[in-house]
């Protein structure tokens, strides 16, 4: 039974969305993800009053545990991660539906006992029979987990409750792998079941650069070829690959950022206004801009990857990517990629955007920059300009999400002079609330079956189609450039944007 408060107005934006009866069963849930995101992620929510008061929590896993190492897992992993302060009561109620079973992934017996206890938590919980399996799982685990949830009977909806999968990127390598793994999972759950998981959009700013630009006449007039000279979009890290060896060498730079975060923000920066916010107008106008999206001829001259090597970062010495433990030292793999594309609609021909991401970079940001054209300056003679960029308006996803404007200012003085100038606006500074980790505002829209924020197959599989030529022709030609670890890149990059007569951004 669902009861709804009759003196609760629908239409009050005050009030957060609660999700109803429900549980989450983490597959891989001793791992790094599942530790330092999932689990705080579930209790922050637990603690703002967001979720059922018989929210039900599953971990599955290989390890032998007992119920209770399990929520001392969790537990630790709330105190040592979670954004929202440790409340004694509020982890009481949570524990309550804590269980955990124990068992390989293609173990029948383990899944039978999934199911059981998933039972059990319906009765002493009141869950409703809605369930959402979260695979935090290494991909070549996708279809074992997956047929096992069919053979079992636990994804199948029955009347009137809801299962649901969620699936974290990488999702596929390639077109073919993608288009693969959609159809083992599509065998099991219908494309409304499935969420898949880019936490990226899970951030603020996604709806930021939404409201950015629709809710706003000042800049909707000029986000066009019109006025608009170029638009870089950038995802740097500070830090080089960690421990994360087996994951990264083979995949790279490109196929982990760019194919997902930074085409999808590039959807955002250059879509047309949706009809609505809702998940298929959202998607519908994202699908045709990236269909749209066209690779330049030559891609010798308009992609360059990279590899870092040994250099300083944060003051201390950093080895190079193919001194790293683990790695092959003929690796070609790309810790550094650049790509340009052009976009074949009538918005944005001829306007180039520019996507770079990097390990070992200057630090950490990831921001889109709308470059503006530089004004015609038929009263100034050229002295009084020669310090003036292009006007700029830059939007930063992370950290400190905000948004900065870069325009031409009088110096003071008797002279005549032009300089840039910036102004800056944050979140942190204009609004008293915190923005809720991705991991939060994600967990909670699948409980709640809002699916606007997480990318559908069709965008997957053109995301792949823009990349894999780029792959390809990777792959037989050379190898990567090399840069030190804490610069900007490597030289090829510049000198990509130099023959367009533009240069990239300082972050």
């Amino acid at each position: 039974m669902h009861s709804s408060n009759p003196l609760r107005d629908a239409a009050d934006r005050r009030l957060p969305r609660i999700a109803g009866p429900s549980g989450l069963v983490i597959f891989g849930v001793t791992g790094d993800l599942s530790r330092k995101k999932l689990m705080p992620a579930v209790y922050d929510l637990a603690n703002r009053g967001l979720l059922p008061p018989g929210f039900a929590l599953i971990g599955f896993a290989r390890r032998e545990w007992a119920d209770e190492d399990f929520a001392q897992v969790v537990h630790d992993a709330v105190k040592q991660h979670a954004r929202t302060p440790f409340r004694e009561e509020v982890w009481q109620q949570l524990l309550q539906g804590m269980r955990f079973v124990q068992g390989d992934f293609d173990d029948d017996a383990a899944f039978e006992q999934l199911k059981t206890t998933m039972d059990e938590l319906d009765k002493a919980q009141g869950t409703g029979g809605n369930f959402a399996f979260y695979l935090s799982v290494p991909p070549k685990f996708f279809p074992v987990v997956v047929q096992q949830l069919k053979q079992h009977g636990l994804a199948e909806q029955k009347q009137g409750c809801w299962r649901r999968a969620v699936i974290e990127k990488p999702f596929g390598h390639d077109l073919a792998s993608a288009q693969e793994l959609n159809a083992i999972v599509h065998e099991v759950f219908t494309p409304d079941q499935v969420f898949r998981i880019d936490h990226y959009l899970g951030k603020e700013t996604v709806q930021n650069i939404l409201a950015l630009r629709f809710a706003n006449t000042l800049f909707e007039p000029i986000w066009n070829r019109s006025y608009v000279d170029h638009v870089q979009i950038t995802m740097a890290e500070d830090i080089g690959i960690g421990g994360r060896a087996g994951y990264y060498d083979g995949i790279g730079a490109a196929r982990d950022v760019i194919q997902n975060h930074l085409l999808q923000l590039l959807a955002l920066t250059a879509m047309e206004e949706p009809a609505s916010f809702d998940a298929d107008a959202l998607a519908a106008e994202k699908t045709k801009v990236l269909g749209a999206v066209r690779l330049p001829k030559d891609l010798g001259a308009s992609t360059v990857r990279g590899q870092y090597a040994a250099g300083w970062q944060g003051g201390a010495p950093a080895v190079g990517y193919l001194e790293e433990e683990g790695i092959d030292p003929d690796s070609k793999t790309d810790t550094y990629a650049a790509i340009k594309l052009g976009i074949d609609n009538r918005r944005w021909a001829g306007v180039p955007f520019y996507l770079r991401t990097g390990k070992r970079l200057g630090r950490r940001v990831t921001e889109i920059a709308v470059v503006f054209q530089q004004a015609p300056h038929s009263p100034f003679d050229h002295t009084a300009t020669e310090e003036l960029g292009h006007n700029a308006l830059v939007i930063r996803v992370q950290p400190d999400e905000g948004v900065t404007m870069r325009f031409g200012s009088k110096v003071p003085g008797t002279s005549m002079e032009v300089r840039d100038v910036s102004m800056d606006f944050a979140y942190g500074e204009s609004f008293t609330e915190s923005s809720p980790e991705a991991y939060e505002r994600l967990i909670l829209d699948v409980l709640l079956g809002d699916a606007n924020l997480f990318p559908r197959v069709e965008e997957v599989e053109l995301s792949w189609r823009i990349l894999d030529p780029i792959e390809e022709h990777w792959d037989g030609n050379g190898r990567p450039a090399q840069y030190k670890a804490g610069t900007w890149g490597p030289v090829e990059a510049d000198e990509m944007l130099a023959r367009d007569g533009r240069s990239w951004r300082r972050p």
